[in-house]
């Protein structure tokens, strides 16, 4: 399995997923602000991954200070909690595992533990939260494997996979978990401009897993439905609000509603985690808009003329009627969304205690 991210003692080590795939190259975190700077230039992306950089990044953070006394201690923890919120606005993974680390300083603190244990227990949680990422991936590859034909052809959009997790992958999860179950699948990676995640990253993943693979530019995606050559399509997420509106990679809308016209189920694959049913629908998921120049530059070469608006939004919003399940490593989703979705949240909130 790929290794995407992993904590050291003295740093946050992760693939620098901007090389790929020409260059495999790690880059040493050893800092938090370090680890926040890899986050918000896409040194690391995908949702659950960053949530997992933003936990380690803490505790590495946490690790590194040099307080005795406790309140010093909690003022550095929440400082450090901001600087790696402050990363990226999408993604609600992020958000989920500081809220976690959090959660776990509240509690040895509450327990008069001294900077040294609840130092302990930030790590703890850190890892916890990156393999329970990991086994949330296979959980839900597995889920997802039932709703994939024989012999499928599967489109995805942008990379959920290994690369966008702790490990596994959630759209490419789905994939794995299919080929796994000894169906043979062939996979139609979507280039997604304008950073080109499916062509090179995705792409990347399934030839080193040897899995049929071919990359389409965005473009060819209706005209290759048409002609009857996709089964299903699965993507990521990184945001689903309460009523199962689903933020993902920009062009992921256009995507579903090609899927929709052509008669195609359109599945998000995506942890619990990143269910949000503090967000009430997809009008309130905040988007983030990145550098003009992700869009207007290729390979240090411009590519636009000098004086064009740009826009860059990085994610759209995919109505929850496009989509015919959420999958899950607790099982998959279907409409009404408001409903099931809630009652999933519910039960992991009853099973955690």
């Amino acid at each position: 399995m790929l290794p995407t991210i992993a904590r050291e003692a003295d740093a946050v080590v992760m693939i620098d997923q901007r090389r790929l795939p020409a260059d495999e190259i790690y880059v040493r975190c050893r800092t938090a602000a370090e680890v926040a700077r890899a986050i918000r230039t896409m040194v690391i992306r995908g949702a659950p991954a960053i949530g997992v950089a933003a936990a380690m990044g803490i505790a590495l953070g946490m690790r590194r200070s040099s307080a005795t006394g406790t309140q010093k201690f909690a003022a550095e923890f929440y400082k450090t909690c901001e600087l790696l919120a402050a990363t990226r606005p999408t993604a609600v993974n992020l958000f989920w595992a500081i809220e976690r680390m959090k959660r776990a300083f509240g509690t040895g603190a509450e327990a008069g533990e001294s900077v040294d244990q609840i130092k302990d227990r930030l790590d703890r949680e850190a890892a916890a939260i990156h393999d329970e990422d990991v086994a949330s991936c296979r959980a839900l590859g597995a889920h997802g494997a039932s709703v994939v034909p024989a012999g499928a052809r599967i489109l995805t959009h942008c990379n959920a996979g290994a690369l966008a997790t702790a490990g596994y992958g959630t759209a490419l999860g789905v994939i794995r978990g299919a080929v796994e179950a000894g169906k043979r699948v062939t996979v139609l990676a979507g280039e997604t401009r304008p950073v080109l995640q499916g062509a090179r990253l995705t792409a990347w993943e399934l030839v080193r897993d040897h899995i049929p693979t071919t990359v389409i530019t965005d473009g060819m995606a209706g005209a290759i439905m048409r002609m009857g050559q996709i089964d299903l399509v699965v993507v990521g997420a990184d945001r689903i609000a309460a009523n199962g509106d689903t933020a993902n990679k920009i062009g992921t809308y256009t995507v579903a509603v090609l899927a929709r016209e052509h008669r195609i189920p359109f599945y998000v694959a995506a942890p619990l985690s990143t269910i949000d049913l503090r967000t009430p629908d997809g009008q309130h998921i905040p988007i983030e808009e990145r550098s003009a120049k992700e869009v207007t530059h290729l390979g240090g070469r411009q590519l636009t003329p000098a004086g064009a608006g740009i826009r860059n939004p990085a994610f759209d919003v995919t109505p929850h009627r496009l989509i015919a399940g959420i999958i899950t490593e607790r099982g998959i989703f279907r409409p009404p969304y408001a409903e099931t979705l809630e009652a999933a949240m519910a039960e992991a909130r009853r099973l955690r205690g």
